[in-house]
């Protein structure tokens, strides 16, 4: 008897995984979520300005002129990863997702820089830190929200692919390029491919947002204090809240130094991640007052 199968793309096989993945992850972590946020009160939260920007970065330059060698290896996994989902997208015809790709690592960010805080946290505290210092994070009380936490970044990564993927197909329809020259061209030469800019850049922006507004110091709160994801969202949406112009300021910049870091095929991930990452730890002491 015949037998038809179906290959799926890869979005399909990814969506499958994460909605599997993140069912049995979300039910079993839901009960521990709600005895974390018994633990400890809400935070409060200092408003900021540019100065404290600009010595987050100081300090986070600092912690990686500090730690080079060490952050540097660690984070070569990023731009490999990046090149190689890269080739996959060559490779299976999405050609259309490879800038979704790329920029997708400014919504996966913070989960995949918690080492970096880790690093941070400890040299703040007057430790001699190496690379291994990073994987400290798994002893956290906190590592397992961590997870539940990186799991929705996960979800919002793959659901910007999926938008990504709609809007091409809204605009080129469900053909794809046959040539990475003729999709550039397509793209810039056509009312099409610069609808397809301003959408998916419309579209790009409002993920992004979205990704700070939850993120931009839950992993660190997380790694510092004995919260739960619930606490750990609400103080990072009070702190861009009460501090819109810099933290807009804040992911400029980190949205800036991404593009930067991406140009040289990826590998300027191994140099921008650390400085961001480590950055992002002294701005969150400088968001959140310590604990009396």
């Amino acid at each position: 008897m015949a037998t038809s199968t179906h290959i799926r793309n890869p979005l399909e096989w990814g969506w499958d995984q994460l909605k599997s993945g993140g069912t049995a992850v979300g039910s079993a972590a839901h009960a521990l979520d709600e005895a974390l946020e018994e633990r400890e009160a809400p935070p409060a939260i200092n408003r900021i300005g540019a100065g404290d920007l600009g010595a987050a970065l100081a300090k986070g330059f600092a912690d990686f002129g500090a730690f080079r060698t060490d952050v540097i290896v660690l984070c070569l996994l990023y731009p490999i990863v990046g090149l190689v989902l890269s080739r996959l997208a060559f490779g299976h015809g999405m050609l259309p997702l490879i800038f979704p790709l790329a920029s997708g690592f400014a919504l996966i960010g913070p989960a995949i820089a918690v080492g970096l805080y880790e690093m941070s946290r400890e040299r703040e505290a007057g430790a001699e830190v190496t690379w291994t210092h990073a994987f400290g994070v798994v002893r956290s009380p906190g590592f397992g929200a961590m997870l539940m936490l990186g799991m929705v970044l996960l979800a919002i990564f793959a659901l910007w692919q999926v938008a990504a993927f709609a809007i091409y197909n809204v605009a080129f329809g469900p053909e794809m390029p046959a040539s990475l020259e003729g999709f550039v061209r397509d793209v810039f030469t056509t009312s099409a491919g610069w609808t397809m800019i301003v959408v998916g850049c419309g579209v790009g922006f409002l993920f992004a947002a979205l990704v700070l507004a939850i993120s931009v110091i839950s992993f660190p709160l997380l790694l510092d204090r004995h919260v739960g994801v619930t606490t750990s969202v609400t103080t990072s949406v009070r702190a861009v809240l009460a501090n819109p112009g810099p933290m807009a300021a804040w992911g400029l910049i980190v949205a800036a130094a991404l593009v930067a870091g991406a140009i040289p095929l990826l590998l300027g991930y191994a140099i921008v991640i650390p400085v961001l990452g480590h950055a992002t730890w002294h701005l969150y002491r400088r968001l959140v007052p310590r604990p009396d």
